[in-house]
């Protein structure tokens, strides 16, 4: 049974229940603000993320096909010692790798990071397996490379250690 609410005065009853009504209405109006109020900072911050995360994907890209052209460099430099030892035939090789690298870079820098997403998806849904492979290759080697990385900090400072 719910609690019995006391007997108001005569009269009164009107009075109470709109002051309630409006009590409630004023609150569901604060609530309302509330809301709209954290709907514009997650949109906010929505967009602030997305801005920065375009930004560092930008730079990633950037400095990924400049790392592709200097390893196109450092092929085609292979190629011209292989073409002085061993004749051009040999070279011909390698320039063609240092070749297709430097298009590679040239087509990730034409486009844009939505492009390349859109790309790997294509990918990942047309070759999962191998998508799967090449991810647990990269996984693999930056592992190696964090791995290789913590080794060297923690040798010089046992080095430093040992001068001391």
């Amino acid at each position: 049974m719910p609690p019995r609410q006391p007997a108001l005065p005569e009269g009164t009853d009107h009075v109470v229940r709109g002051a309630s009504a409006e009590d409630e209405s004023g609150i569901g109006s604060a609530k309302d603000k509330l809301v709209s109020q954290v709907r514009e900072q997650v949109t906010s911050l929505r967009s602030q993320a997305t801005s920065r995360a375009r930004g560092f994907a930008d730079d990633g890209k950037a400095r990924a096909t400049t790392l592709l052209d200097d390893f196109s460099e450092v092929i085609d430099e292979a190629a011209s010692a292989v073409d002085r030892k061993f004749g051009a035939d040999y070279g011909d090789y390698a320039h063609r790798a240092s070749g297709a690298v430097a298009g590679f870079a040239d087509k990730v820098r034409a486009k844009t990071v939505d492009d390349l997403i859109d790309d790997t998806r294509e990918f990942v849904r047309k070759s999962p397996g191998i998508a799967i492979g090449i991810a647990a290759v990269a996984g693999f080697m930056l592992v190696r490379l964090i791995k290789t990385g913590l080794d060297d900090v923690s040798g010089s400072r046992g080095a430093a250690n040992d001068g001391a």
